[in-house]
């Protein structure tokens, strides 16, 4: 039964931390939190969302992600639940 338990427990933490993950606001982050909280995007990648923005302002729709050089649709795909404007 203890064991039972614990492997529910366990499902639920695995589960909750993917649910209330926070999002990240892609206009207003900076390149490390945007590296931090997207799936496949490391500091270059998230370097470059950043200077996109800095040069053509706000995205207006996640998809404008896919505007960005190194960023595609799978990726845009793939985090578009952690991704707020």
């Amino acid at each position: 039964m203890k064991v039972l338990h614990s492997l529910l427990l366990a499902t639920i933490l695995v589960f909750s931390s993917s649910v209330f993950a926070e999002k990240v606001n892609i206009n207003t982050a900076s390149a490390e939190q945007i590296s931090a909280a997207m799936t496949g995007v490391g500091d270059s990648k998230a370097n470059a969302i950043v200077e996109y923005r800095n040069s053509n302002g706000k995205f207006k729709a996640i998809q404008d992600l896919e505007n960005v050089d190194g960023i595609g649709s799978k990726t845009v795909d793939k985090n578009k639940e952690n991704i707020s404007l």
